[in-house]
């Protein structure tokens, strides 16, 4: 199953359209190598993906084409969720 899709329908990402641009940004890796929007995906693979100041860490569980509001949290186990510190600190007064 492609990236995009799979974002998209276990609902980590609420638009395939949203979820192809990330990945083309180069926000998201699969098991450790930068991934695109194209990328193929298979059980037990690892996603990191940058949203803003956080990273957040899962594992693919399963796939599936079609999948319902209260079962999308299934297809994947989060692994790790981490704050990103700023590349700039902030002045002290």
């Amino acid at each position: 199953m492609r990236l995009d899709k799979f974002l998209k329908v276990s609902r980590l990402i609420k638009r395939r359209t949203v979820a192809k641009e990330i990945s083309d940004q180069g926000r998201i890796a699969i098991n450790g190598k930068q991934a695109k929007s194209s990328s193929v995906l298979k059980a037990g693979d690892e996603l990191s993906i940058r949203f803003g100041q956080k990273l957040v860490t899962v594992r693919v569980d399963e796939l599936k084409e079609f999948t319902k509001k209260e079962e999308a949290g299934q297809m994947y186990t989060i692994i790790n969720e981490e704050s990103l510190q700023s590349t700039e600190e902030e002045p002290k007064f």
